[in-house]
């Protein structure tokens, strides 16, 4: 993608504004993050801060604001035409394992999966419409596409602002660091979930043990009077 990211560093600063806002919506809004180059949009953006063409704090509203929108739209599209979308798109573009995997996360992590997702291209395209597809509350869904896409772009922003001169080789690295953070994120919930469950289970076996305890104890009507004693 160096080449893209060349194209852009050739174009003046509000079309480059416009491209951090616009390659970060269109990546997860049509399922089309295999292609659409968002990171490498933001990380330039990020540079031409510090280059001094655009101001800091206006790449970081575009890169959220594109990150939060595409998103959005992405949640809708799959809620209306989901499943029969990724069935038209071709193997070579979209892998069946990238599904799986989308699928995977959102049933492990639920509303976090949203912001998992959002740290690896081939997810980030995948999960808001896998989202829709599977009928998630919007509510739970906007709260993690803020969160997630709020620290999504600042990072990447920042990534190419303090990078300088040096943004070629962060952005090789950027892809590669978002599945370790991704694979982090996932063990980590899963071992909160583990543990959960652990001690759930541990709790419900503790009780049922208190209640077989106490329904050994006679009740008051059960135990013979002191008549009946003194009958026997």
């Amino acid at each position: 993608m160096s080449w893209i990211s060349d194209h852009l560093l050739a174009l003046n600063g509000t079309l480059v504004l416009i491209a951090v806002f616009l390659l970060p919506a269109l990546e997860s809004s049509v399922f089309l993050g295999f292609v659409i180059p968002g990171e490498s949009a933001v990380v330039i953006g990020g540079l031409t801060a510090y280059n001094h063409t655009n101001p800091l704090w206006l790449v970081l509203v575009a890169a959220i604001a594109g990150a939060i929108v595409g998103d959005s739209i992405g949640y809708a599209v799959g809620s209306r035409w989901g499943d029969a979308l990724l069935n038209r798109i071709p193997h070579k573009l979209l892998k069946p394992a990238h599904i799986r995997q989308s699928k995977d996360l959102i049933a492990r992590l639920g509303g976090r999966a949203v912001f998992a997702g959002r740290f690896a291209a081939a997810l980030r395209a995948l999960v808001p419409g896998l989202c829709g597809v599977s009928d998630m509350r919007y509510r739970t869904f906007a709260v993690w596409n803020m969160l997630g896409g709020a620290v999504w772009a600042t990072a990447f922003t920042l990534i190419g602002y303090y990078a300088g001169a040096s943004w070629h080789k962060v952005e090789s690295y950027a892809n590669t660091a978002s599945w370790i953070l991704v694979g982090v994120i996932a063990v980590g919930v899963g071992g909160l979930l583990y543990l959960k469950r652990r001690s759930e289970k541990r709790a419900a076996a503790r009780f049922e043990g208190d209640g077989d305890g106490e329904s050994e104890v006679e009740s008051p009507e059960q135990q013979p009077t002191l008549g009946e004693h003194a009958a026997g």
